[in-house]
C-alpha cells in the first residue's frame, strides 16, 4: 500500500506530521512525501522543512491521498498541476483524506461535491461555496473520503483510517504505542467551548471571511 502526502508552499506542518505518525504505521505501508518538485518544502511560517523525496508525477497512482491545509493552501486553489493530479489519483484511489484547509483543493479538484466533508471551523462555510455539506465534526467519512478538522485532528483522522485499514486491535495499539490520550489544559478547542471574544477576534482575521 502506498500512502501520498502532499506537500505545498506553507503548509501547516502538525496537519501532515500527525496523520504521517498514524498512518505511516499501516503494516507494510510505503508512506511518501510528495510535492510539484523534490526536496525541501517550507511550513506556514517558514521555520521547519519537510523533505519531497518524489514528485507528484513520480507517484501517478497512490493507495490513500492526503492533503494537509495551511495558509498556503489559499495559492493553490487554482493550481492545475496540483488539482490535475488530485483528480487523476483519486480516480484509483482507495482513500481520498485531507486535514483542515486541505479538504477545500479537494472541493476545489471537484471531489467533495454533494458530499459531507469537514475542516478548518473558519473555512466551513467557504467549503459549502464548492457544493459541500460542510460540518463541523471532527472527522467525517464519506464513501472513500475522510476529511479532518482543524490541524490537530489530522492525528484523529489518521487514527481512524488506520483502524479501517489495519483494523480496530492494530489502531489500538498505535494509540498506545504513540500515547495519544489527549488532555488540554485548556477547554478552548472548539468555538462553541471558546469564549465568544475569542471567536470572533479569529473570525474578523480569517481570510475565510465571506463578505
Amino acid at each position: 500500500m502506498q500512502i501520498a502526502i502532499v506537500l505545498y508552499d506553507r503548509f501547516t506542518a502538525l496537519d501532515a506530521v500527525g496523520t504521517y505518525e498514524m498512518l505511516a504505521r499501516t503494516p507494510g505501508a510505503d508512506t511518501v512525501f510528495v510535492a510539484e518538485r523534490t526536496g525541501p518544502v517550507r511550513n506556514d511560517n517558514g521555520s521547519l522543512a519537510l523533505v519531497a523525496d518524489r514528485t507528484l508525477t513520480d507517484v501517478p497512482a497512490p493507495d490513500v491521498v492526503v492533503v494537509p491545509g495551511g495558509p498556503g493552501q489559499s495559492a493553490q486553489m487554482e493550481n492545475g498541476t496540483l488539482l490535475g493530479w488530485l483528480r487523476a489519483a483519486d480516480a484509483t484511489s482507495t482513500w481520498t483524506t485531507s486535514v483542515c484547509t486541505g479538504s477545500l483543493l479537494l472541493a476545489a479538484a471537484g471531489l467533495l461535491k454533494g458530499r459531507r466533508a469537514t475542516s478548518h471551523w473558519l473555512a466551513l462555510d467557504f467549503l459549502k461555496t464548492f457544493g459541500v455539506e460542510a460540518t463541523g465534526e471532527r472527522v467525517v467519512t464519506d464513501g472513500k473520503y475522510v476529511t479532518a478538522a482543524g490541524v490537530s485532528s489530522g492525528i484523529d483522522m489518521g487514527l481512524t483510517l488506520l483502524g479501517r485499514i489495519a483494523g480496530d486491535g492494530h489502531a489500538r495499539s498505535v494509540q498506545l504505542l504513540t500515547e495519544y490520550d489527549p488532555q488540554p489544559p485548556y477547554d478552548a478547542g472548539a468555538p462553541a467551548k471558546a469564549p465568544a471574544a475569542l471567536v470572533e477576534q479569529l473570525r474578523g482575521r480569517s481570510r475565510f471571511t465571506l463578505r
